[in-house]
Protein backbone atom coordinates (compact mmCIF):
# COMPACT_ATOMS: atom_id res chain seq x y z
CA UNK A 1 0.00 0.00 0.00
CA UNK A 2 2.88 2.37 0.96
CA UNK A 3 3.99 1.72 -2.92
CA UNK A 4 1.25 2.15 -4.36
CA UNK A 5 0.90 5.96 -2.07
CA UNK A 6 4.35 6.60 -3.23
CA UNK A 7 3.42 6.18 -6.92
CA UNK A 8 0.53 8.77 -6.68
CA UNK A 9 2.30 11.23 -4.97
CA UNK A 10 4.59 11.11 -7.89
CA UNK A 11 2.33 10.83 -10.06
CA UNK A 12 0.66 14.31 -9.31
CA UNK A 13 3.88 15.69 -8.89
CA UNK A 14 4.88 15.34 -12.01
CA UNK A 15 1.74 16.72 -13.51
CA UNK A 16 1.85 19.40 -11.28
CA UNK A 17 5.49 19.89 -12.46
CA UNK A 18 4.33 20.12 -16.37
CA UNK A 19 1.69 22.55 -15.57
CA UNK A 20 3.41 24.47 -13.21
CA UNK A 21 6.69 24.55 -15.44
CA UNK A 22 4.74 25.89 -18.46
CA UNK A 23 3.16 28.55 -16.71
CA UNK A 24 6.49 29.39 -15.81
CA UNK A 25 8.21 29.63 -19.19
CA UNK A 26 5.17 31.01 -20.84
CA UNK A 27 5.82 34.24 -18.49
CA UNK A 28 9.63 33.99 -19.01
CA UNK A 29 9.37 33.51 -22.99
CA UNK A 30 6.56 36.49 -22.69
CA UNK A 31 9.17 39.04 -21.43
CA UNK A 32 12.75 37.99 -22.24
CA UNK A 33 15.09 40.56 -24.01
CA UNK A 34 14.37 38.32 -27.19
CA UNK A 35 11.04 38.72 -27.37
CA UNK A 36 10.72 42.43 -28.64
CA UNK A 37 7.38 42.06 -29.80
CA UNK A 38 6.25 40.75 -26.65
CA UNK A 39 4.03 38.31 -27.88
CA UNK A 40 2.71 34.65 -25.98
CA UNK A 41 4.65 31.89 -27.00
CA UNK A 42 3.16 28.14 -26.33
CA UNK A 43 6.51 26.45 -24.96
CA UNK A 44 7.88 23.06 -26.17
CA UNK A 45 6.77 20.62 -28.70
CA UNK A 46 3.53 19.13 -26.70
CA UNK A 47 0.00 21.02 -27.99
CA UNK A 48 -1.13 21.75 -23.90
CA UNK A 49 -0.09 23.25 -20.86
CA UNK A 50 2.64 21.31 -19.96
CA UNK A 51 6.11 20.77 -20.27
CA UNK A 52 7.32 17.03 -19.06
CA UNK A 53 10.92 18.54 -17.90
CA UNK A 54 9.68 20.29 -15.13
CA UNK A 55 7.46 17.35 -14.11
CA UNK A 56 10.70 15.45 -14.09
CA UNK A 57 12.37 17.89 -12.24
CA UNK A 58 9.32 18.65 -9.87
CA UNK A 59 9.86 14.79 -8.80
CA UNK A 60 13.48 15.07 -8.57
CA UNK A 61 13.19 17.71 -6.21
CA UNK A 62 11.05 16.46 -4.11
CA UNK A 63 13.09 13.01 -3.99
CA UNK A 64 16.61 14.94 -3.55
CA UNK A 65 14.93 17.02 -0.54
CA UNK A 66 15.32 13.76 1.44
CA UNK A 67 18.84 13.66 0.94
CA UNK A 68 19.90 16.24 3.40
CA UNK A 69 19.81 14.15 6.46
CA UNK A 70 23.01 11.95 4.50
CA UNK A 71 25.12 15.45 3.80
CA UNK A 72 26.82 15.50 6.78
CA UNK A 73 27.92 18.84 7.70
CA UNK A 74 27.57 21.04 10.99
CA UNK A 75 27.22 23.93 8.97
CA UNK A 76 23.43 24.27 8.03
CA UNK A 77 24.06 27.19 5.39
CA UNK A 78 26.61 25.26 3.38
CA UNK A 79 24.41 22.03 4.23
CA UNK A 80 21.90 23.47 2.35
CA UNK A 81 24.15 24.94 -0.44
CA UNK A 82 25.23 21.51 -1.02
CA UNK A 83 22.12 20.31 -1.30
CA UNK A 84 20.64 23.17 -3.84
CA UNK A 85 24.00 22.30 -5.71
CA UNK A 86 23.19 18.66 -5.95
CA UNK A 87 19.71 19.75 -7.52
CA UNK A 88 21.36 22.08 -9.90
CA UNK A 89 23.27 19.46 -11.17
CA UNK A 90 20.78 16.70 -11.41
CA UNK A 91 18.43 19.21 -13.23
CA UNK A 92 21.04 20.24 -15.52
CA UNK A 93 21.53 16.76 -16.15
CA UNK A 94 17.96 15.96 -17.21
CA UNK A 95 17.81 19.24 -19.23
CA UNK A 96 20.97 17.49 -20.80
CA UNK A 97 19.71 14.09 -21.79
CA UNK A 98 16.21 15.74 -23.64
CA UNK A 99 18.06 18.55 -25.23
CA UNK A 100 20.69 15.52 -26.18
CA UNK A 101 17.99 12.97 -27.35
CA UNK A 102 16.20 15.58 -28.89
CA UNK A 103 18.85 16.81 -30.98
CA UNK A 104 20.27 13.23 -31.80
CA UNK A 105 17.15 10.99 -32.86
CA UNK A 106 15.05 14.35 -33.77
CA UNK A 107 17.24 16.32 -35.30
CA UNK A 108 15.38 19.13 -33.01
CA UNK A 109 16.87 21.79 -30.39
CA UNK A 110 13.88 22.19 -28.56
CA UNK A 111 15.85 25.54 -26.92
CA UNK A 112 18.71 27.03 -27.32
CA UNK A 113 21.28 28.63 -25.02
CA UNK A 114 23.94 29.48 -28.05
CA UNK A 115 24.27 33.23 -26.75
CA UNK A 116 24.64 32.50 -23.43
CA UNK A 117 28.56 31.95 -22.21
CA UNK A 118 29.82 28.46 -21.86
CA UNK A 119 27.08 27.07 -23.19
CA UNK A 120 27.21 22.89 -24.25
CA UNK A 121 25.55 22.70 -27.86
CA UNK A 122 22.74 25.30 -26.45
CA UNK A 123 21.42 23.17 -24.29
CA UNK A 124 23.25 23.71 -20.96
CA UNK A 125 24.80 26.74 -19.48
CA UNK A 126 25.91 28.00 -16.11
CA UNK A 127 23.68 30.48 -16.16
CA UNK A 128 20.59 28.48 -16.12
CA UNK A 129 22.47 26.06 -14.11
CA UNK A 130 22.03 28.92 -11.55
CA UNK A 131 18.42 29.22 -11.92
CA UNK A 132 17.41 25.15 -11.09
CA UNK A 133 19.69 26.35 -8.22
CA UNK A 134 17.16 28.90 -7.17
CA UNK A 135 14.38 27.22 -8.20
CA UNK A 136 15.44 24.37 -6.20
CA UNK A 137 15.74 26.58 -3.32
CA UNK A 138 12.13 28.10 -3.49
CA UNK A 139 11.19 24.43 -4.13
CA UNK A 140 12.77 23.66 -0.85
CA UNK A 141 11.62 27.01 1.73
CA UNK A 142 8.22 27.19 0.24
CA UNK A 143 6.65 23.76 -1.25
CA UNK A 144 8.59 20.45 0.58
CA UNK A 145 7.48 21.54 4.00
CA UNK A 146 4.31 21.29 3.12
CA UNK A 147 3.84 19.29 0.44
CA UNK A 148 3.74 15.53 2.04
CA UNK A 149 0.44 16.68 4.42
CA UNK A 150 -1.83 18.03 1.47
CA UNK A 151 -0.86 14.92 -0.84
CA UNK A 152 -1.89 12.78 1.75
CA UNK A 153 -5.17 14.40 1.64
CA UNK A 154 -5.49 14.77 -2.27
CA UNK A 155 -4.82 11.04 -2.30
CA UNK A 156 -7.48 9.87 -0.01
CA UNK A 157 -9.70 12.11 -2.46
CA UNK A 158 -11.65 10.68 -5.34
CA UNK A 159 -11.88 13.70 -7.10
CA UNK A 160 -8.29 13.39 -6.87
CA UNK A 161 -7.73 10.26 -8.76
CA UNK A 162 -9.97 11.38 -11.41
CA UNK A 163 -8.22 14.80 -12.02
CA UNK A 164 -4.58 12.66 -12.22
CA UNK A 165 -6.42 9.99 -14.53
CA UNK A 166 -7.62 12.74 -16.75
CA UNK A 167 -4.31 14.44 -16.81
CA UNK A 168 -2.69 11.90 -18.26
CA UNK A 169 -5.42 10.79 -20.43
CA UNK A 170 -5.03 14.10 -22.15
CA UNK A 171 -1.44 14.08 -21.98
CA UNK A 172 -1.08 10.47 -24.10
CA UNK A 173 -3.22 11.73 -26.59
CA UNK A 174 -1.05 15.31 -26.77
CA UNK A 175 2.00 13.25 -27.15
CA UNK A 176 1.06 11.00 -29.71
CA UNK A 177 -0.09 13.94 -31.69
CA UNK A 178 2.94 15.76 -31.11
CA UNK A 179 5.49 13.46 -32.06
CA UNK A 180 3.29 12.34 -35.33
CA UNK A 181 3.95 16.47 -36.23
CA UNK A 182 7.72 16.22 -34.91
CA UNK A 183 8.42 13.42 -37.16
CA UNK A 184 7.40 15.22 -39.88
CA UNK A 185 10.28 17.53 -38.75
CA UNK A 186 12.68 14.92 -38.22
CA UNK A 187 12.03 13.37 -41.59
CA UNK A 188 12.74 17.16 -43.29
CA UNK A 189 16.14 18.03 -41.36
CA UNK A 190 17.51 14.28 -42.08
CA UNK A 191 16.99 15.13 -45.17
CA UNK A 192 18.66 18.37 -45.36
CA UNK A 193 21.29 17.42 -42.62
CA UNK A 194 20.43 20.16 -40.33
CA UNK A 195 19.08 20.92 -36.70
CA UNK A 196 16.15 22.36 -36.68
CA UNK A 197 15.33 24.76 -33.71
CA UNK A 198 11.96 24.69 -32.58
CA UNK A 199 11.05 27.38 -31.38
CA UNK A 200 12.31 29.36 -33.82
CA UNK A 201 10.77 27.43 -36.47
CA UNK A 202 7.35 28.04 -34.42
CA UNK A 203 8.49 32.12 -34.62
CA UNK A 204 8.90 31.74 -38.61
CA UNK A 205 5.46 29.87 -39.00
CA UNK A 206 3.99 33.31 -36.65
CA UNK A 207 5.77 35.49 -38.83
CA UNK A 208 4.77 34.10 -42.03
CA UNK A 209 1.25 33.85 -40.81
CA UNK A 210 1.08 37.29 -39.98
CA UNK A 211 2.44 38.60 -43.46
CA UNK A 212 -0.10 36.65 -45.44
CA UNK A 213 -2.75 37.21 -43.16
CA UNK A 214 -3.63 33.66 -41.99
CA UNK A 215 -4.88 32.65 -38.57
CA UNK A 216 -2.15 31.37 -35.95
CA UNK A 217 -2.80 29.63 -33.64
CA UNK A 218 -1.22 29.79 -30.27
CA UNK A 219 -1.55 26.45 -29.15
CA UNK A 220 -1.92 24.70 -32.45
CA UNK A 221 1.85 26.16 -33.53
CA UNK A 222 2.35 23.81 -36.14
CA UNK A 223 -0.70 23.57 -37.80
CA UNK A 224 -1.02 26.18 -40.88
CA UNK A 225 -3.70 27.05 -43.33
CA UNK A 226 -0.66 26.88 -45.82
CA UNK A 227 1.22 23.53 -46.26
CA UNK A 228 3.44 22.76 -43.51
CA UNK A 229 6.11 21.25 -46.05
CA UNK A 230 5.99 25.15 -47.47
CA UNK A 231 7.19 26.18 -44.41
CA UNK A 232 9.55 23.90 -43.98
CA UNK A 233 11.45 24.93 -46.97
CA UNK A 234 11.50 28.66 -46.03
CA UNK A 235 12.82 28.05 -43.09
CA UNK A 236 15.26 25.85 -44.55
CA UNK A 237 16.15 28.74 -47.15
CA UNK A 238 16.34 31.51 -44.52
CA UNK A 239 18.67 29.45 -42.34
CA UNK A 240 20.75 29.12 -45.46
CA UNK A 241 20.37 33.04 -46.28
CA UNK A 242 21.49 33.48 -42.52
CA UNK A 243 24.72 30.98 -42.70
CA UNK A 244 25.86 32.68 -46.30
CA UNK A 245 25.60 36.08 -44.07
CA UNK A 246 27.11 35.04 -41.38
CA UNK A 247 30.23 33.87 -43.52
CA UNK A 248 30.31 37.04 -45.11
CA UNK A 249 30.82 38.84 -42.16
CA UNK A 250 33.69 36.53 -40.95
CA UNK A 251 35.28 36.97 -44.14
CA UNK A 252 35.24 40.87 -44.15
CA UNK A 253 36.08 41.02 -40.40
CA UNK A 254 39.30 38.63 -41.50
CA UNK A 255 40.08 41.03 -44.34
CA UNK A 256 40.19 43.82 -41.64
CA UNK A 257 42.48 42.44 -39.72
CA UNK A 258 44.52 41.43 -42.14
CA UNK A 259 45.00 45.26 -43.21
CA UNK A 260 45.64 46.28 -40.09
Amino acid sequence: MEIVYELIILAFLFSAGCVIGWGIEVIYRRFQPSNKERVWINPGFLVGPYLPLYGFGLVLLYLLAGLEQYIHIDNVVVQKLVLFGIMAVAMTLIELIAGEIFIIHMHIKLWDYTDNKWNYKGIICPKFSLCWALLGAVYYFLIHPHILNGLEWFSRNLLFSFVIGFFYGIFVLDLCYSFKAVEKIKKFAAENEMVIRYEELKKHIRQSAEQRKEKYRFMLALRTETSFSEYLKLYLEKQREQQRMHKLNDFIVKKIKNKE
